[in-house]
């Protein structure tokens, strides 16, 4: 312990070599602080076993106070993993009619004979997509059975049954081809998204006529002054809380989600070669001793222990990364349960406005659209009810915001008493692994999420209202997460409503340190004087894969909502093994670094002055004068691990590309693909 002192007054004498670090709290707030490693009992009042013991993870018992049911130990078991939801399958569509089958053939005969590269295999996958439309129109029940045979016949997995059967990816593919167009643009998507057999298509062309109400003003309304007050907001992301975590179980496996109890290394399948700390490792998810330690650092190093934050931003996923066929209705509403509370609980009084992330769904990555109709429709309905009412309960949606989360998958607008307007997204909407995203997939706004957010942003603006916008998966950097067509209309609905209504974006889901700029008329010109907005994309607290746990602190003027400053801490992975034969402490959390001090020293610009999209634009100028700054920048990309590889050579100027990225158009029509992430 007396390193553990010592390196705490280095890191005190560290930040009076940096006054800007939160100074509001610089001589009361630690720049390190080392958790109790006794696991902190009193969170809950009973427990399926022992808390306090080091060999396993606490399995506190959780009662759901939305439905009042309480989770069994069964669900969260790490011995006895449960498989196949039964309880809780998702519905097939209706058989179609006579008819209906034939208005189909004709469509689709004239969709493949339009389609100018029929002779490749390309082709062979648009005509095999043809035959099993046909089926799921005719026999939806055979869906999932024809989407096994499949898979063993080509060898896409060595767990055919376990990915694509009816309890888990089979109904959801029978329903996405008895819908889409799949000798067209969606059949084109779909088999190279997931097959790899077609060229993407290319970006439709966007018609946005009649889409704005009114044009951007011009000139634009004057800005709001700056107050000098800062508020203090926490950015925390992509938790992935796994109750199944096994303390001494492999951590470093040869596939698939390691520090289970199934999980082993093909080169010593008996022994664990490398046995799974109790705060996690790099290639696992979160256990709850993590999660809490995490939450237990925050108020002290951020000095917000008697006061709290201003608000919280969670831009999601809640969920470790099961195998499909480990999912379950059940363990969804257990992650969102405990987080949602252990948030409550444990940073303060102020609200946390939270996101659906990709994993906070079941099966992981689906939102289905309502024009599917009927119970295709509302197959979701029973997440997006869920989070609402426990949003609800905890304080964090007033009642106006409650009915419109409920019909928007979980979307919603909150109107501060302070005047910003914070507006959630579903971005599964636009993700590239919803299945559902590729139904209608030509067109930008299939679920209506753009069309809710477009109308928010009016109302802000004829109210003379700031927003921030908050989702997970993020719509641009290297490309490689959302689908082109929706991010491309995004782009142009921030770009109309920047930067005078839209004062900050923030993205989870990569769990690294990055964010993308958008510039006017679709980044044509990309200079400071067209930067509009920027989109930071908030680090993970799970270290999977290969990067430390951290979280972000943003220091924002309460009357412009610009960042003045942000600030990440860091907990590193790797020196989480050598607390396991102790209970005196755990997990140490540092800070890591100012946003303002890392990347502005050589920029003109206020010291009160806004971190805004022409400041970072003019990083990103400093970046390609000088490279070390991007040396710099994919350090702090994963959170500091020693895992983390250098960006040298092509990997600069890609970096520097995807950062003036901020939809997945650009960023495939100007960057090198390869080189977005450092895991």
């Amino acid at each position: 312990m007396m390193f553990v002192k010592i390196k705490h007054l280095l890191g005190l004498a560290t930040l009076a070599c940096h006054p800007s670090v939160l100074a509001a709290t610089e001589t009361t707030a630690p720049s390190t602080y080392a958790v109790p490693g006794a696991f902190p009992t009193s969170l809950y009042s009973s427990y399926y076993n022992n808390p306090t013991a080091t060999t396993a993870q606490p399995q506190p018992v959780i009662s759901d106070p939305v439905t009042h049911v309480i989770f069994p130990l069964s669900l969260t078991d790490p011995d006895n993993i449960p498989e196949y939801d039964s309880a809780d399958p998702h519905p097939l569509p209706s058989p179609a009619s006579s008819q209906k089958l034939l208005q189909q053939a004709v469509a689709q005969i004239k969709s493949i004979t339009a389609n100018p590269i029929f002779e490749s295999s390309c082709a062979q996958c648009l005509a095999s997509l043809e035959v099993a439309k046909f089926l799921a129109l005719a026999a939806p029940e055979q869906g999932s059975n024809l989407a096994v045979t499949l898979c063993e016949y080509f060898n896409y997995s060595s767990s055919c049954e376990k990915s694509y059967g009816p309890l888990v990816m089979g109904p959801i593919i029978t329903q996405v081809l008895s819908f889409a167009d799949v000798g067209g643009y969606d059949g084109q998507s779909i088999c190279s998204q997931f097959l790899g057999l077609c060229p993407a298509p290319a970006t439709m062309p966007l018609n946005l006529t009649g889409w704005f109400a009114k044009p951007k003003p011009n000139p634009l309304p004057p800005p709001k002054q700056p107050s000098g007050q800062l508020l203090k907001v926490l950015h925390i992301s992509d938790l992935h809380i796994d109750p199944r975590y096994a303390n001494g179980a492999e951590a470093n496996c040869t596939s698939g989600l390691c520090c289970r109890e199934n999980a082993y290394n093909s080169l010593s399948p008996q022994t664990p070669l490398l046995p799974a700390p109790r705060y996690g490792s790099f290639l696992c998810d979160s256990p709850y001793s993590l999660i809490t330690s995490v939450l237990e650092a925050i108020p002290p190093l951020t000095g917000t222990e008697s006061t709290g934050f201003n608000f919280t931003i969670f831009t999601g996923d809640m969920l470790a990364h099961d195998p499909d066929n480990q999912q379950s209705r059940a363990l969804n509403e257990y992650s969102e349960v405990v987080l949602y509370d252990l948030f409550k609980r444990m940073l303060g009084p102020g609200p946390t406005y939270a996101t659906l992330g990709n994993h906070d769904t079941c099966l992981p990555n689906l939102a289905a659209p309502h024009s599917l109709g009927g119970a295709l429709g509302q197959q979701f309905s029973w997440l997006y009810d869920h989070v609402t009412a426990l949003w609800e309960q905890e304080g964090w949606l007033p009642e106006a915001s409650v009915e419109i989360s409920r019909a928007h998958y979980a979307a919603y607008m909150v109107k501060r008493v302070d005047g910003l307007r914070v507006i959630s997204l579903d971005t599964n909407l636009w993700y590239r692994s919803n299945y559902f995203n590729y139904i209608n997939s030509s067109e930008p706004d299939v679920s209506g999420m753009l069309r809710f957010l477009t109308n928010e942003l009016q109302d802000a603006e004829d109210a003379g209202d700031r927003v921030w916008i908050i989702g997970h998966v993020v719509s641009g950097w290297d490309g490689s997460n959302p689908l082109p067509n929706p991010t491309n209309l995004f782009y142009q609905i921030v770009d109309r409503f920047s930067p005078h209504v839209i004062a900050n974006i923030f993205w989870g889901h990569t769990h690294e340190d990055q964010l993308s700029i958008f510039y006017a008329n679709n980044g044509t010109n990309m200079s400071a004087e067209t930067a509009q907005m920027v989109s930071w994309i908030g680090p993970s607290v799970t270290p999977l894969t290969n990067l430390n746990s951290g979280f972000r602190v943003y220091e924002v003027d309460s009357a412009t909502f610009e960042v003045i400053d942000a600030y990440t801490w860091k907990s590193s992975v790797n020196d989480y093994p050598a607390l396991d034969s102790q209970t005196e402490f755990g997990p140490t959390f540092e800070f890591e670094y100012s946003t303002r001090e890392a990347y502005g020293g050589n920029i003109t610009w206020g010291a009160t002055d806004p971190l805004n999209a022409t400041w970072w634009h003019l990083v990103t100028e400093q970046m390609e004068m000088d490279p070390t700054l991007v040396q710099t920048f994919n350090i702090y990309q994963g959170k500091g691990s020693i895992l983390t590889p250098p960006c040298t050579g092509e990997c600069i100027p890609a970096r520097i590309c995807y950062i003036r990225s901020g939809s997945a158009s650009i960023a495939k029509q100007n960057c090198v693909s390869g080189y977005g992430s450092v895991q």
